[in-house]
């Protein structure tokens, strides 16, 4: 754990040192997929509240998934938290679920309930945000680049070797910007604009926030990223902003789900339901992290993003979350993009 995620959580474990441990009611087995941080203050919160003991990995959509696949016949793991819809509709329509509908969902977004919906109750939605373009305010004035502002601006000669974008075969978000692109043009404009823009590009992190820590350290000018993860990075202290691409831009969903075969279901099942509570969702600010909530009457806090606007595509998460869509998508990238020289 780093420094500032100790800080972050120290709180919230000097309270369950100091209060009276609630009786042992089991444990459960989380994997996680957004920031460590609020992995680690809301599985803390959860086991002060209902004395179930939490063990969790913090691991990026794409290794949860993956993990998933392979434990198939014998899961290791009873919630699986975040991650975007897509990929959990993908594990779904693999028997990987396990369908739950909570009786906290009342109050729930309407984006939330209807990726339920759409999941045939197999997850449900807990945040949302969207994809925008990051870069670091002091090395754009010191090497003289313009600030992009769209899609078409990271093409430019001056951005050569100065983009970052995350592996879409490991990462979550990276599968979000490129079917977002898709839908924004058509999958062969799609894999035509990431050909030439791979010429700018200095590295395809496995992991979806890896690029926009790289611009928040400095390593690199610009990369493709959530704006809640820069949000994050930025009430940090890092010189780092964001801008969304004048063409329109993709968002997503993340959702929480119960894995089918789960050694501890009603654990998972308590987990699920606590966390569709305004107080559940209310830690995360506490941890610097600003995703949209899904609950209604979550704190309202002017650093969360807002949705509104933002020109967003008409983003579908039900046939992108489709298996056979998203393995086409995966190897098409592999093919015209993973594969050209660096």
């Amino acid at each position: 754990m780093t420094i500032r995620s100790f800080l972050a959580v120290a709180p919230i474990l000097a309270a369950m040192a100091s209060a009276t441990p609630a009786a042992a009611q089991g444990s459960l087995n989380m994997l996680c997929a957004p920031a460590a941080d609020w992995c680690e203050a809301i599985a803390a919160a959860f086991q002060k509240e209902t004395g179930i003991r939490v063990s969790m990995a913090r691991k990026s959509a794409g290794e949860i998934l993956a993990q998933l696949r392979a434990e198939a016949q014998n899961p290791r793991t009873d919630i699986w938290f975040g991650a975007s819809a897509e990929t959990h509709i993908s594990a779904a329509e693999s028997n990987l679920l396990q369908p739950h509908t909570s009786p906290n969902m009342e109050r729930l977004q309407p984006w939330a309930k209807r990726v339920h919906a759409m999941s045939k109750e197999h997850c449900v939605g807990v945040s949302s945000g969207a994809i925008g373009i990051a870069w670091n305010r002091e090395l754009i004035k010191r090497k003289g680049l313009p600030i992009p502002a769209s899609w078409a601006d990271l093409l430019k000669p001056a951005y050569g070797g100065e983009i970052q974008l995350p592996n879409p075969n490991s990462s979550g978000t990276a599968y979000t910007i490129i079917a977002g692109l898709v839908q924004l043009w058509d999958e062969d404009r799609a894999f035509d604009y990431l050909r030439q823009l791979h010429a700018n590009v200095n590295a395809y992190p496995r992991s979806g926030a890896a690029p926009m820590q790289a611009v928040a350290r400095g390593e690199t000018a610009i990369a493709v990223s959530f704006n809640m993860e820069v949000t994050s990075a930025a009430q940090a202290g890092f010189p780092i902003e964001i801008t969304y691409p004048a063409e329109g831009t993709s968002y997503e969903v993340a959702c929480m789900s119960i894995v089918r075969g789960a050694r501890n279901t009603s654990q998972a099942r308590r987990f699920y339901d606590w966390y569709l509570t305004p107080a559940a969702m209310d830690i995360g600010p506490t941890v610097n992290q600003w995703h949209v909530p899904a609950h209604q009457d979550a704190k309202p806090d002017p650093r969360i993003p807002d949705l509104a606007s933002i020109k967003l595509v008409d983003y579908d998460f039900a046939a992108y979350g489709q298996s056979t869509r998203r393995r086409q998508i995966l190897e098409r990238w592999d093919r015209d993009v993973g594969a050209l020289p660096r």
